[in-house]
């Protein structure tokens, strides 16, 4: 008998899946894996089948449960660390609810101007310096990393502590590695958020400090918690989409049209095909269920592929072929349910910010190596790369 794939599964291509995982979907939509412990999990590939247990409340994303299925290190052992990410309703919807308006379309459509300002005086460096650059240091890192810290009120100067340690918390193998990065992203956080009580400013952690903590909704370590989350989800997978975008647009007039005439749709394109996580959709059945022909059992780990779910030929019969005319939203790259990306809404409006300026500013733009010898970065988290040479 064939033993069931070990997960994880690196990338052989940076905007493809992992090419198992796309072999065991070919023959069924959820299947037998084994996970880097030895423990037994359901990987899910399916569209349909991911939208229907993702949005099914049989399934829990309680880390703290039996049967939790775990790819890395977990941040939380040995830390006080617990976001929303980790929660059920009807804990999870309260603490969402406290931020979700931060994150409206409306708010977010307030912050354009704001982001071309951003963007705009990082392209202006890069042509200062010259007429080449990696683009990954220059633009697509340091775009999302100004953004998120603005939005929190975190000083752009600490930038590098924070990457390094939200770096660390989602790549490394060593448990102690990962429990010193979040023990020392949530001492940093806690000094920053006694900073914010003494002296306050427009920002997400002066407005909860305001608004939760001192009527006693959330306490200051739950605070701290919604921070790292939003600081580790708010740079390290957004890059990886300018970075594998912009590849996928330079050089390619075709495509440049298409962003110039319907830039929302080409996002919604571009978000789809290049779909940066493989396996970070985690969760564990509370309750027998049947679904895409097996038959999950309460206590089984489940592991979502929303890459290869977004690449499903039921679904779409040309899966690989990037249309940047087609904006449709039928993609799962943000979640689905009631987990699905807080800042979905603002990742789509800087991704689309970041691209159109990107290509006004510079629409010769180039990359300067051969596709084939673009350096990949692959985790069983976030894919991308780790440098886009470019000129001009």
């Amino acid at each position: 008998m064939t033993e069931p794939l070990r997960l994880p599964q690196p990338r052989t291509c940076p905007y493809s899946p992992p090419t198992a995982y796309r072999e065991l979907h070919a023959r069924r939509p959820v299947s037998r894996v084994t996970l880097p412990q030895g423990e037994t999990a359901w990987l899910v590939t399916g569209f349909a089948e991911t939208r229907d247990l993702l949005a099914d409340r049989r399934i829990s994303a309680d880390r703290t449960r039996p049967g939790f299925p775990a790819l890395l290190p977990s941040p939380a052992e040995g830390t006080p660390l617990r976001t929303l990410a980790g929660m059920d309703d009807p804990e999870h919807h309260r603490f969402r609810r406290m931020v979700t308006s931060w994150f409206t379309v409306r708010r977010v459509r307030e912050m354009r101007p704001a982001l071309r300002r951003l963007a705009e005086s990082l392209v202006d460096r890069m042509t200062d310096e010259g007429r080449s650059a990696d683009l990954v240091s220059a633009y697509c890192l340091p775009l999302p990393s100004m953004v998120i810290c603005e939005l929190l009120g975190v000083p752009y100067a600490d930038h590098e502590f924070f990457q390094l340690r939200t770096r660390t918390m989602i790549t490394a193998d060593d448990q102690g590695e990962v429990v010193r990065a979040a023990t020392e992203l949530i001492g940093y956080l806690t000094g920053l958020t006694a900073e914010k009580a003494e002296d306050p400013g427009p920002d997400l952690i002066s407005y909860l400090l305001a608004e939760q903590v001192v009527p006693g909704r959330m306490t200051v370590a739950q605070l701290v918690n919604t921070t790292v989350l939003l600081l580790g989800a708010g740079h390290e997978t957004l890059s990886s989409s300018i970075a594998l975008s912009a590849a996928l647009l330079a050089g390619d007039e075709e495509r440049l049209a298409a962003l110039r005439t319907a830039p929302e749709a080409a996002v919604e394109a571009l978000v789809r095909h290049t779909s940066v996580t493989d396996t970070v959709v985690n969760r564990v059945a509370t309750a027998d269920i049947e679904i895409g022909g097996v038959r999950i059992e309460a206590g089984d780990a489940l592991v979502f592929s929303t890459a290869v779910a977004n690449r499903d030929h039921r679904e779409n019969p040309d899966p690989d072929r990037l249309d940047l005319s087609d904006g449709h939203r039928r993609h799962v790259a943000f979640g689905f349910g009631v987990h699905q990306c807080l800042g979905q809404n603002l990742a789509r409006q800087e991704l689309e910010v970041a691209l159109t300026v990107l290509f006004e500013r510079l629409p010769g733009l180039r990359v300067a190596i051969p596709a084939a010898e673009l350096p990949v970065k692959s985790s069983p988290l976030v894919n991308g790369l780790k440098a886009l040479p470019v000129r001009w």
